[in-house]
């Protein structure tokens, strides 16, 4: 038997769709953080100036007093500036949003660095040896069983194999590597076509006597 499973297309378009979500957070916050709120505090502190007069000591410059969104949108018509009031961002605003955007930078490098380490990786069956995606080598007639629990929500069945006295399992993934299931296909004939184990000889001993 000779297959070659590899990365399918599906798998790969989640990979990328959840990049994207992780790449697109991080320059989210990076903007926030490097751009708009740096520059919104600038326009607040032009507010501060332009409301001196008309917020008293101590009080908060907010949109929800009249006089202060009067005066910034006089301001900001007259000098081609965005018409909502601007809010105050912190040092510890800034520096909070920056941290996010190298957090979720991280996690993009991350994330991004093993998804093109699971491109190379594949699954094979070559004669009568399957390999896995980690390397790892079951021959066919290792196989005894082959878990399908998990084949109609995720695609995965597993290859109850025994070596050494023991059971162990090789994973394959028809979502990830497509063209597996031919392997599962090809491993299940074989299972059927095995001979049942025959039963233990009776003893020939006679009763014992009383």
């Amino acid at each position: 038997m000779q297959v070659h499973a590899r990365i399918s297309k599906e798998w790969r378009r989640r990979m990328i769709f959840m990049g994207a979500m992780i790449w697109g957070s991080a320059g989210w916050f990076a903007y926030d953080g490097y751009v708009a709120w740096p520059a919104e505090e600038q326009r607040y502190q032009q507010l501060v100036e332009l409301t001196a007069d008309v917020v008293q000591e101590g009080d908060k410059i907010t949109e929800k007093n009249p006089e202060v969104k009067q005066a910034w949108l006089t301001y900001a018509t007259a000098n081609d500036l965005k018409p909502k009031v601007p809010k105050h961002r912190s040092a510890g605003d800034l520096a909070g949003q920056r941290y996010i955007a190298g957090f979720f930078t991280l996690i993009g490098v991350i994330f991004t660095s093993w998804v093109l380490l699971q491109h190379r990786k594949d699954v094979r069956a070559e004669g009568e040896v399957i390999t896995g995606a980690g390397g790892e080598t079951v021959n066919f007639d290792e196989i005894i069983e082959m878990d399908r629990s998990k084949w109609e929500t995720k695609g995965i069945a597993y290859a109850i194999y025994q070596r050494e006295g023991k059971r162990r399992r090789l994973c394959l993934d028809d979502h990830k590597f497509i063209g597996t299931e031919a392997i599962i296909l090809e491993a299940e004939k074989r299972i059927a076509d095995k001979p049942p184990p025959s039963s233990a000889p009776l003893s020939a001993e006679s009763p014992p006597t009383e």
